[in-house]
């Protein structure tokens, strides 16, 4: 497939993407509980200096404030009716901010969570899923996205009703699931059971990998997953800055740029392709991120233990994938 990424893949080793996008709105005074996707009509600004920050911090991908575009979760604040709008501007948005850096970036239009549950646990049908995921995919295509992004899944139905729906929109794509659930999502995929869903598709993602999670390490572990079963499809870890702290009133992220750019080399040499940060992931931390991949010479596949030693424990002593591994030692310092 002839796309700007794919083309992009085969001229680089390595690819940043971008940050955090709910942590850098919050700081710019999105409010809890508010759709961030509304601020692409209402503060367009805000959005173009979300997507600048990546963009100047040496991004080559960065993903657009649609993640919650979806009819189901607009519903709840009665915008179910703005999703292709919202979608589209988002996308618009992003791709002139990418067009004005004077280099190929690639606009990624973020697709979430429906929020729901499939059947028979919940009410969420295939036909639903694919359709509320083919209409936000319509959108962002409209305003001129690159590839469609599905992120932080759970639910390999979910996966596959995206995968259908981007087919349907003739959209390339890429996607990523959330392992933080004892190395496993909270739907109880394993990285091992990723591999062979994203295998078996017949409209297979560019590349595929882990977002968010419970830390670097963890998400570390998971890539060594990945990889472990042989694909040869590019991989993409973007892991959270650290662990949440409640601190002062809100949530704050305790890992420093210093750690992050240890992170996203540890990440490359683990087999990542595409490395970027998730919740917390601040400018500054793709500013180190950038320099250290850029700066530091590939090393050999990390063990566990060079894992631990850099970022810290694991969360579970199990990867999910039925091999445990020993828990870490209790009095190893955490770098943060």
């Amino acid at each position: 497939m002839t796309n700007a990424l794919s083309k992009l893949l085969e001229t680089r080793d390595w690819l940043l993407a971008d940050g955090a996008t709910g942590t850098n709105l919050f700081n710019m005074g999105l409010g809890a509980g508010d759709p961030p996707e509304l601020w692409n009509v209402d503060h367009p600004d805000r959005i173009k200096k979300l997507y600048k920050f990546a963009v100047d911090a040496g991004s080559d991908i960065f993903l657009t404030n649609s993640f919650g575009g979806n009819a189901s979760r607009l519903k709840l604040h009665n915008e179910q009716h703005r999703v292709r709008e919202l979608n589209r501007v988002a996308a618009e948005l992003g791709r002139e901010v990418a067009d004005a850096s004077g280099r190929t970036v690639i606009v990624a239009g973020s697709v979430g969570p429906t929020g729901d549950i499939f059947e028979p646990m919940g009410t969420l049908t295939h036909a639903s899923a694919v359709e509320m995921f083919h209409e936000q995919a319509e959108g962002l295509k409209e305003g001129g996205a690159d590839v469609a992004w599905v992120e932080t899944i759970s639910a390999a139905e979910e996966y596959r009703a995206a995968a259908e729906a981007f087919a349907l929109a003739d959209m390339p794509w890429c996607g990523t699931m959330s392992f933080d659930t004892a190395g496993r999502t909270m739907m109880g995929v394993t990285s091992a059971d990723m591999v062979a869903m994203v295998e078996s598709l017949p409209n297979p993602p560019i590349g595929f990998g882990a977002n968010c999670g419970t830390g670097a390490s963890d998400i570390l572990r998971t890539v060594l997953g990945f990889g472990a079963q042989g694909t040869e499809r590019p991989i993409i870890s973007k892991g959270n800055a650290g662990i949440p702290k409640y601190e002062h009133g809100h949530i704050h992220y305790d890992g420093t740029p210093e750690l992050m750019a240890d992170y996203a080399c540890l990440a490359r040499d683990a087999g990542a392709t595409i490395i970027g940060g998730c919740c917390g992931t601040m400018k500054e931390h793709l500013d180190k991120m950038y320099e250290a991949l850029t700066t530091r010479p590939r090393g050999a596949r990390p063990t566990l233990e060079q894992i631990t030693d850099a970022m810290g424990p694991f969360s579970s002593a199990s990867d999910g994938t039925g091999g445990d591994v020993p828990a870490p030692r209790k009095n190893r310092r955490r770098r943060t």
